[in-house]
């Protein structure tokens, strides 16, 4: 793994223009950076990012069981009691998941770390499946790279085929999600451009549009009822919105299913520290009120005794600690050697209850640290984007980063 200088793509952001790519500037600043780009080997693909990241994927179907079938797990997650039967009968129905990305810290040497995962309303998938590879083919056009390269990126036709399996020909879907929002209509229309391909109907609605007919039903701004409904809109959220007592009964079906509000949630990682103890693609991972007190010379709960005793020095050489609920590294705190060495200045997650994760620097390529995000469709993980940071905690305004495999 190796940051390498590059030129950039004559033209390139007329190219992004014409593609619809409005927001490869944000905030003043640059989004996509294609002024250098990560080059990795074929086996460090293979053997450290795609194969560890799809057996993280079944391990966390197996938490998903878990955690399903526990009270006392449904309400550390923070589940609304209400909806505990919604999304057990989501997973005992066996309703299809589309895709995620799990983040993962990797240098290059050793396993990857998962940091978190993004099961339910992952962004940066249009630049990752799209934009990085039309970069890659001029790139090599141009005689930058060889055309021997190649790049982790079969996500499209992924998705494609996923679709293909998860509903039959023909059948209309509505994507709904914040039209104001580049970014988050840049993900959805991906996924409606992989449905098209995929013999289906797709429909875009803004998320403020849908209403609710007089049957009962979800409805998009034209009236036209919803029967299968991909919303870039959060499950915690959904499950606690003014319309969430009609989720049942409105018949919809709904895409990401229910069952994914445990797994695009924090409280996941002690799940999978649990079940999965010294794995190595895991940190230790435990909630914040069971280990508090014994970070700083206390004790921790009893249910955790054993298993924090194990992990005790690797945390307080270094944790972080976060929100069960937030995006974009809100709520971060890093800590090492007992004192707080960062902190994300985005707090508007901190009402929500803690985790505590051992640390895992992220690597440092020319003053940037970098995160891999690995894209899981189905329950294999396709693809790979990279986003770097000047901060040691990735931000909603961090740069994306093509990579490249060459041996």
């Amino acid at each position: 793994m190796q940051k390498v200088t590059l030129p950039e793509r004559p033209g390139w952001r007329e190219r992004a223009t014409e593609l619809g790519f409005t927001f490869a500037d944000m905030g003043g600043e640059p989004y996509w950076d294609e002024t250098s780009a990560y080059r990795f080997s074929l086996r460090q693909i293979e053997d450290d990012i795609e194969d560890p990241s799809t057996e993280l994927h079944g391990m966390v179907r197996e938490a998903v069981a878990t955690a399903l079938a526990s009270d006392e797990w449904l309400e550390r997650m923070q589940i609304p009691q209400q909806f505990w039967d919604f999304l057990a009968d989501s997973w005992k129905d066996g309703e299809p998941e589309l895709y995620g990305r799990m983040d993962l810290s990797y240098d290059g040497d050793g396993p990857a770390k998962l940091l978190e995962y993004n099961a339910d309303t992952p962004t940066s998938l249009y630049e990752s499946a799209s934009f990085q590879w039309d970069w890659l083919e001029e790139q090599q056009r141009l005689g930058v790279l060889t055309a021997d390269t190649d790049q982790f990126n079969a996500l499209h036709e992924a998705l494609v085929a996923r679709w293909a399996e998860i509903a039959a020909p023909d059948t209309d879907i509505h994507f709904a999600a914040d039209p104001d929002n580049p970014e988050d209509y840049a993900t959805v229309e991906a996924l409606a451009w992989a449905a098209r391909e995929a013999g289906l109907g797709a429909h875009f609605t803004s998320l403020a549009a849908i209403g609710l007919t007089e049957e009962g039903q979800f409805a998009d701004d034209q009236d036209r009822v919803i029967g299968t409904l991909f919303k870039l809109y959060p499950w915690e959220d959904v499950l606690r919105d003014d319309f969430a007592a009609h989720l049942a009964p409105s018949g919809v079906r709904f895409i990401e299913p229910p069952w994914k509000a445990v797994v695009s949630n924090k409280a996941l990682l002690p799940l999978l520290w649990q079940m999965f103890p010294g794995h190595p693609n895991l940190l230790p991972a435990f909630f914040a009120a069971d280990v508090a007190e014994a970070l700083t010379g206390g004790a921790p709960a009893a249910r955790v005794a054993n298993a924090f005793a194990a992990a005790q020095d690797v945390l307080q050489q270094g944790h972080v600690s976060k929100p069960i609920f937030s995006r974009e590294g809100a709520g971060v705190v890093i800590r090492e050697q007992g004192r707080e060495t960062d902190r994300a200045p985005d707090d508007s997650y901190d009402d929500h209850p803690r985790i505590i994760q051992a640390l895992a620097p992220l690597p440092e390529f020319g003053g940037f640290h970098a995160v891999i995000g690995a894209w899981i469709v189905g329950e294999s993980c396709v693809g790979m984007g990279i986003r770097e940071d000047s901060s040691r905690i990735t931000h909603n305004l961090s740069r994306f980063k093509p990579h490249y495999i060459e041996d």
